[in-house]
C-alpha cells in the first residue's frame, strides 16, 4: 500500500485566535483549571476520512464510498496557545484489506477559544472503495475500487460559545485544560462548504450499476448557512468527564451533476449535522480520553443522486502534563515573546 497521512497544527494561528484576541483564561475559574506554565505532551492514534453517499436513481439503493484512510500513530504538545501534532500511518497498523490504495491530504483545525468552536476543513482525497457485501452490486465482490475516484472539500465553521466562562472544549479536545465541574452552553454560527467528486469511469461505475456505461461523471457543490447547537460536559467525582455537542445548519445549497454529457443542477435548502463526542479521566498530571468529531452535510438533491459527504476524525489520547526545563522554558518564551509582539501590531 502506498499512502500517506500527516497532521501538522502549528498553531501559531491557533494562538492569534485563542491568545490576546479573546481574553487569556482565568486561573481562579473553579469550573476548569488552566496549566499555562505545563507542556502538555499527547501519544495518541487517530484517523480522518471524508465518504461520499450517493443513490441510484434508478434503484434508489444508496452506496457509501470511502477512501482507505489510515489508523494514525502520533505524539504531539501543546504549550499555552501554541501545538504541534505529528502523526503516520505505519505499515503494521494497518493491513491490505482489498481496498485498494487511497492518496490524500485531509487537513482538519478544531481550534477552541474561549468563547468560540472554529473548525476548517480541506480535504483532498483519491482513490475510494464500495464495500461489495452491504451493497447491491449485481456480482458482490469483497470491495469494489475507484482508483481515480477523487473528492475535495473545504469549508468552516465559526460558532460563537455562551458559557466561555464555565466550559472548556479545550480540556476534552487539547487537555491542556480540566474542567472540575459540568456545564452546558448555547452554541451559534455560520457555516459554508464547497468542493467536488469525480470519477472519469462514472462514480456509479459500470461494475456497481451493471450497465455497459457508468454515470455521472463529476460532481459540484456550494453550501451556506447559519447554524445553532447546544454543548454540555457531564464531570463525575472531577475526574471523569463525558462532552457532547450537536448543531444543525440550515444550508442553501447548489449542485450540479454531470451524466455523460448532460448536466443537471439545482438550489435547495438542507439541514446539516455536526456532532462531537468526547470520554475520558482526567487530573494534573495525565489523562486519558477518546474523542469524535463528525460533520454531515447533505447537498441538494440534482437528478436523484440525494448526495451527502461525511468527514470525521476520532482520536484515542494519553496526556501526560509536565514542567518545561530551562532550555525549552527559554525558546517557549521567545515565541511567546514573537507572538505578542505580532498581535501588538
Amino acid at each position: 500500500m502506498k499512502s500517506y497521512f500527516f497532521s501538522l497544527l502549528l498553531a501559531v494561528i491557533s494562538g492569534l485566535v485563542s491568545g490576546t484576541a479573546f481574553g487569556q483564561q482565568d486561573t481562579l475559574n473553579t469550573y476548569y483549571e488552566t496549566f499555562p506554565k505545563k507542556i502538555t505532551g499527547r501519544y495518541y492514534f487517530s484517523r480522518k476520512y471524508t465518504a461520499l453517499e450517493i443513490q441510484d436513481p434508478g434503484t434508489g439503493y444508496r452506496y457509501r464510498f470511502e477512501p482507505r484512510s489510515t489508523l494514525n500513530m502520533g505524539v504531539g504538545a501543546t504549550y499555552q496557545n501554541l501545538t504541534l501534532n505529528l502523526a503516520y500511518g505505519f505499515g503494521f497498523l494497518n493491513p491490505d484489506l482489498g481496498q485498494g490504495d487511497s492518496k490524500y491530504l485531509d487537513l482538519q483545525a478544531h481550534i477552541y477559544p474561549k468563547n468560540f468552536v472554529i473548525d476548517f476543513f480541506g480535504q483532498f482525497y483519491r482513490g475510494y472503495h464500495v464495500d461489495g457485501r452491504e451493497s447491491k452490486i449485481p456480482e458482490p465482490e469483497r470491495f469494489v475500487v475507484l482508483p481515480d475516484m477523487k473528492v475535495r472539500k473545504i469549508g468552516a465553521s465559526i460558532q460563537y460559545l455562551f458559557n466561555g466562562e464555565r466550559l472548556s472544549l479545550r480540556a476534552a479536545f487539547l487537555q491542556n485544560e480540566w474542567q472540575k465541574k459540568s456545564a452546558t452552553s448555547m452554541l451559534l454560527g455560520f457555516e459554508m462548504y464547497g468542493g467536488h467528486a469525480s470519477n472519469e469511469a462514472g462514480i456509479l461505475t459500470s461494475s456497481i450499476i451493471n450497465q455497459q456505461e457508468g454515470r455521472f461523471q463529476h460532481i459540484r457543490f456550494f453550501e451556506f448557512g447559519p447554524n445553532l447547537g447546544y454543548v454540555g460536559t457531564l464531570v463525575i467525582a472531577k475526574r471523569f468527564f463525558l462532552t457532547g455537542s450537536i448543531s444543525s445548519n440550515l444550508g442553501l445549497g447548489y449542485l450540479s451533476a454531470s451524466d455523460q454529457g448532460i448536466r443537471n443542477s439545482s438550489w435547495q435548502l438542507n439541514p446539516n449535522v455536526f456532532l462531537r463526542g468526547f470520554a475520558g479521566y482526567n487530573n494534573k498530571a495525565w489523562s486519558i480520553n477518546v474523542n469524535y468529531v463528525l460533520n454531515q452535510v447533505r447537498l441538494p438533491n440534482t437528478a436523484g443522486l440525494n448526495p451527502s459527504l461525511f468527514t470525521g476524525n476520532y482520536r484515542f489520547n494519553f496526556i501526560y502534563r509536565f514542567d518545561p526545563g530551562p532550555k525549552i522554558k527559554r525558546y517557549l518564551n521567545w515565541i511567546e515573546d514573537k507572538r505578542n509582539a505580532v498581535l501588538k501590531r
